[in-house]
Order: C-alpha cells, then structure tokens, then sequence
C-alpha cells in the first residue's frame, strides 16, 4: 500500500520530524494541532482561542487530504488541565455533528510550545 503525505499551508507547518498527514488507502491519519496560528506560527492566547485554532487546523488539513471533520472516525484531544473538558466539548460541536467521531480525553502535565490543549485524529475517506 502507497502512502500519500499531505501538507497544506492554512495549517501549521511541521515542528518537528512528522507531517501534517499521511494518507494510507482511505485511511488520513492527521497529526496532533495545537494552537498555533498558520500564518506567524504563534500560539493563540488563552484556552477557548486554542480549542478553536487546534479544530480551524484540524479541519485545514481534513480538507487537504480530501475530507472534512465529518469524515474523522476517531479523535484524541489532550489537555494540560481537566477543568477545559466541557469548553472543548462546547467548541467542539461548532466544528463536528452528529454522529460524532469516537474520542478520548486525556490529561497530559504539558503540551509542545506551552500549549494547552492539542488535538490528532484519524479520517476515513469514500
């Protein structure tokens, strides 16, 4: 099987050694956005911002591989404190519908560039 690797500039580029996304088959899987904005490469400021910036980002490269948030099956949201848990569901449904994909949150004590919040998913497309 080929693998496709998918870069668009309306997300953050790479900070490290991985790709924005890689395409296997029908399967995207999309690595992990936090809330830094696509054109500075600044981190947004405060939580509500970065839960937008991280599914704006998410949804840039969605669309660069081909699909939306609505073809993502499952998602991993990490946060730095807990208590942001219902504003990340809040934000998140301006961004996905019913039926949602699968999810985990997951407390983590820090995120790349001081983050607080960062989001990976895995999209399904066909």
């Amino acid at each position: 099987m080929s693998k496709t690797i998918i870069v668009t500039p309306d997300a953050p580029a790479a900070i490290g050694t991985y790709s924005q996304a890689v395409k296997a088959g029908d399967t995207v899987y999309l690595s992990g956005q936090i809330g830094l904005d696509p054109a500075s490469m600044q981190m947004v400021e405060g939580i509500e911002a970065q839960i937008h910036r991280v599914f704006s980002n998410l949804k840039a490269v969605a669309a660069a591989a081909g699909g939306s948030l609505a073809d993502v099956v499952k998602l991993n949201v990490f946060l730095t404190d807990l208590t942001h848990f219902a504003k990340v569901n809040e934000i998140m449904a301006q961004y996905f519908t019913q039926p949602y994909p699968a999810r985990a949150a997951v407390g983590v004590k820090e995120l790349p560039r001081g983050g607080l919040v960062e989001a990976d998913a895995v999209m399904v497309l066909g």
